[in-house]
């Protein structure tokens, strides 16, 4: 996974290991509402700086950039981001990435997360260095669980070669839909126990060359035909319907302990029908009712499901309040303002202090650093053993 970086830039004193003391229980009037108590900090810990703490939560792309000179890695370390994706603009050759990955991390000082999309088919970014692979669809219909997972350790040791530290994959979507559908072919089956299984041997892949997986794209995609990327679509299903279909690979990879799990921007009327699953309180609710621990990450809300009625900073605030660890976006530009909506929304007692903690302590774990140190939350994320 991630490599150890340096904390000390981040942090100016480490957590101590006793718990504050409470004050004393004041006495309410009868039938006064109860005042959720934040809970108390290691004593004598210093969390990093707030901004620091908020920008944390931040994973976002480089637009263009191929090498670490580029003003907008200049741009993006200074905010202080958790995580940068890599997508293929950002590609040239192996010997370019593997390079502009490696700076990224020696500039940065500090815990940070290198992150790709990399599917099987058609949604590949290193497909030109590392070779093409199957549609997701296909090696279901072709090849057993454990060819799967071979070919997927395969794909994962040439993440890690690259310096990938999270991949947005597998897939645990259900589609039975046109190959060239939103999901489409990039669903394992239509079939809840044969999705599972595939995309848990993907998974398994992954972590066995090193690189930690993302169940995606919860709470199940498959169900619609309309692109999030345009527009909000909804699924009508019931929460007992999704319990029997959709949840199902979830189920199966958060049991076997998958470290990301990635919300979708689709809205479920059995949840919140206004709001897409990443900017859902009850999305992120029934993830952790299914014993989910890591860290859960929205898709990019660059997508017009999001960005058509809600502006980045509004959207980042969003969604780490309604439970999202990262907020991703393809658009690194848009880091600065994310970041300070987030401080804002912290001073102003919009967003919860301990959340934001709690969202930077997950990924500064992500990332192989101190989250005690960090963020004053002690948090250890579950760790799929292949």
């Amino acid at each position: 996974m991630a490599r150890l970086m340096v904390l000390a830039a981040l942090t100016t004193q480490a957590c101590g290991g006793s718990t504050a003391e409470t004050a004393p229980p004041v006495d309410a009037p009868p039938g006064s509402p109860e005042v959720p108590v934040e809970p108390a900090q290691p004593a004598g810990c210093v969390p990093a700086p707030i901004e620091q703490r908020a920008a944390q939560v931040l994973v976002v792309g480089l637009p263009g950039a191929t090498v670490s000179s580029d003003p907008m890695v200049e741009e993006i370390l200074d905010v202080g981001v958790g995580g940068v994706l890599v997508t293929t603009p950002n590609v040239k050759s192996s010997a370019q990435v593997g390079q502009f990955v490696s700076d990224i991390q020696a500039l940065a000082q500090r815990p940070l997360v290198i992150v790709s999309g990399e599917e099987s088919g058609r949604v590949q970014t290193f497909r030109d260095i590392t070779g093409r692979t199957p549609p997701a669809r296909t090696l279901a219909a072709s090849r057993s669980p454990e060819e799967v997972r071979a070919l997927a350790e395969e794909v994962g040791s040439d993440l890690a070669a690259l310096g990938i530290d999270l991949d947005l994959a597998p897939v645990a979507d259900l589609d039975a839909g046109p190959v060239d559908g939103v999901i489409g072919d990039r669903s394992f089956s239509a079939e809840a126990d044969v999705a599972s299984r595939y995309s848990l041997a993907w998974a398994e892949g992954l972590a066995a060359a090193g690189v930690a997986p993302t169940a995606k794209h919860f709470p199940g995609h498959g169900r619609v035909v309309e692109d999030s990327h345009l527009e909000l679509p909804v699924v009508e299903a019931s929460l007992e319907e999704l319990r029997e279909s959709d949840l199902v690979p979830f189920t199966s990879l958060i049991d076997a302990g998958v470290p990301v799990v990635m919300l979708d921007h689709i809205a479920y009327t059995s949840l919140d029908p206004d709001l897409p699953a990443s900017l859902s309180p009850r999305a992120y609710e029934l993830l952790r009712e299914m014993g989910f621990e890591g860290v859960a990450i929205t898709d990019s809300v660059g997508m017009g499901a999001v960005n058509q009625r809600w502006l980045f900073p509004e959207s980042a605030v969003m969604a780490v309040a309604a439970g999202a660890d990262a907020v991703l976006t393809t658009d690194g530009s848009q880091a600065r303002g994310m970041r300070d909506a987030l401080v804002e929304a912290v001073r102003s007692g919009q967003l919860p202090e301990d959340r934001l903690d709690e969202a930077a302590a997950r990924m500064v774990a992500l990332a192989g650093g101190d989250p005690e140190a960090f963020a004053c939350q002690a948090v250890e994320l579950p760790r799929l053993v292949p």
